[in-house]
């Protein structure tokens, strides 16, 4: 009988899986045409997609995803993470076998790669020139370390010509214009500096619009968690890394949660913990609660990535609360300590654009994204259709109107009309193919300077900079194994197996050491710091970055 159960179990599992495996794509795996035909005639090929990252759904009718489908002869039903991490996502989608044509598997990529789920593209990309003038010379750098096959395409960080950077979008400690202007714009470099204005302004400002001000935000919820995490490495005046801080003159790697900041940062913490300038929900919110919460204007600072943040951000200026938006600024724990926020763009060659085993038309999936990398259709995906998106005077510079500029900051607008949702395909940033422009209009000189509010001019004017990169220290030259985060963290290896340990005890302690009574929280890192030595062999994860880190430098120093 309890064999009949198990069988029974067994079979209600796997259709359990396929169902959710079809439900959660959203599509037949699988490319087709289904007979339809472009205006002009042609065959309408039909793929389908799912990125593991959270995203929001276009409109069937979205007007420059319609005219990018005439052109390419392609219609792509995209699908995005929602109510799972990646990892069990992926999981569902490997137990049933069947994939969407595209895939970005994000943190679940490595096991897409041992499910053997995507197609090898080494053999393939000689044929498609876009494709091959994007990745250049990182095309060597991304080969699978254990089978020497190449599996996906990266998206991010493939600088055209120039970086034309004017905000900041990787990590760093925000702070409310609207506190800076408060204090007649004070120059904020140390933990204790930051801690202390957020200390004074929110005791003189107890609410905002009736709610209780908060002080500083630290995202915790699933693999966002990294906000948490990670700012020892950056108190310590080094760069984002991510899995490791490597000594430049021993090329090695070390695990940076044990090292002196990350106790002192985590100590600090504890302290601001309990004077009450950290959200008491900072460990139970989700993203949406965080993101919500941001969006009112009431919290005076967080740690985080830019990007994280880009929707609360806009909710802001959507609500013309201008003087709540934010300020990124390098803290360290000494103004002797130089903060290292940012870093040179980099192509992450550890994940990005795949195409799946169940794909039935390699070639033309491939020849989409050669396609989406063409000049034209590069500006059509950012800049959206000249004359209704986007003017060009007659040497070719592009501009934009007021109407053209708000719709650009209105996100259902922007999700309706433009190429938006293409962004996790392949895609340069920096300039045009023809160095005219910058590819991203946000980034366009007179344009970033015709979109600034009165706020952002004061803020810019009283500090004394042109743009909100001036806050941070200028990057410096990438070493030639940053960041060590893209490391191919195999299944089941030692250092996978360490990384997982250490992220488990990490998720459990660090928000114990931080709300812990201050009277305790020695003896509470003191726990914290020997469960991850017993749990997590540190060794082993230390050892394999830094035999990559020497690796790197060997190939590419």
């Amino acid at each position: 009988m309890m064999k009949k159960d198990v069988r029974k179990r067994i079979k209600y599992s796997a259709l359990l899986a396929l169902i959710l495996v079809i439900a959660l794509t959203g599509c037949t795996p699988g490319s087709s045409s289904k007979g339809e035909k472009t205006a002009d005639g042609r065959e309408l090929k039909q793929f389908s997609a799912f990125f593991a990252v959270p995203g929001k759904i276009a409109p069937d009718d979205n007007r420059v995803l319609k005219a990018i489908e005439e052109k390419t002869g392609v219609r792509v039903t995209m699908d995005w993470l929602t109510g799972q991490t990646a990892k069990e996502r992926i999981g569902v989608l490997i137990a049933g076998g069947e994939y969407p044509d595209f895939i970005d598997g994000s943190d679940g990529t490595q096991q897409l790669v041992a499910a053997g789920a995507l197609v090898p593209l080494e053999d393939y990309i000689d044929k498609y020139p876009n494709i091959k003038n994007y990745l250049g010379e990182d095309w060597k750098k991304m080969k699978n370390t254990t089978d020497g096959h190449i599996y996906f395409i990266p998206q991010f960080g493939n600088i055209q010509e120039k970086s034309m950077k004017v905000s900041h979008d990787g990590e760093a400690f925000w702070i409310q214009k609207a506190v800076l202007e408060w204090d007649n714009y004070p120059t904020i470099k140390t933990l204790d500096q930051y801690f202390d204005l957020i200390e004074r302004y929110k005791a003189a400002h107890p609410t905002v619009d009736g709610q209780p001000t908060i002080g500083f935000e630290i995202i915790s919820y699933d693999w966002r968690y990294f906000a948490l995490e990670n700012p020892p490495l950056f108190m310590a005046g080094y760069p984002n890394e991510g899995a490791a801080i490597v000594d430049k003159e021993t090329l090695t790697a070390k695990n940076y949660n044990t090292i002196p900041e990350a106790k002192a940062y985590f100590k600090k913490i504890n302290e601001v913990y309990h004077q009450g300038l950290v959200d008491n929900e900072t460990f139970t919110a989700n993203y949406d609660q965080y993101i919500s919460k941001i969006s009112t204007g009431r919290v005076l600072g967080m740690v985080d990535q830019g990007w994280q943040f880009l929707d609360a951000e806009a909710s802001l200026v959507k609500q013309k609360l201008y003087d709540k938006t934010y300020v990124p600024l390098s803290i360290t724990l000494s103004e002797d300590v130089k903060g290292r926020y940012q870093n040179n763009p980099i192509l992450n060659v550890n994940g990005g654009l795949a195409i799946t085993k169940s794909c039935e038309d390699i070639e033309g999936a491939l020849q989409y994204i050669n396609d989406l990398l063409d000049p034209e259709m590069e500006v059509l995906r950012t800049w959206g259709q000249e004359g209704v998106d986007y003017q060009v005077d007659d040497k070719g510079v592009f501009s934009r109107n007021e109407e053209q500029r708000a719709n650009s900051k209105d996100p259902d607008w922007v999700l309706a009309n433009t190429g938006s949702p293409l962004v996790y395909f392949p895609h340069h940033e920096g300039m045009t193919a023809d160095g005219k422009n910058a590819l991203d209009p946000k980034e366009q000189p007179e344009e970033y300077l015709a979109t600034l509010n009165d706020i952002d001019k004061k803020v810019l004017k009283a500090y004394g900079y042109t743009k909100f990169t001036d806050f941070l220290e200028p990057a410096e030259e990438n070493e030639p194994w940053f960041p060590i985060y893209t490391y191919n963290f195999e299944p089941n290896k030692p250092e996978t197996i360490a990384r997982q340990k250490m992220d488990d005890v990490k998720r459990k302690w660090l928000p114990k050491v931080i709300m812990t009574s201050p009277a305790e929280f020695d003896k509470a890192w003191e726990e914290y710091q020997a469960t991850l030595k017993e749990n997590a062999d540190i060794k082993a994860y230390e050892d394999a970055l830094t035999e990559e880190v020497r690796r790197r430098m060997e190939l590419w120093g």
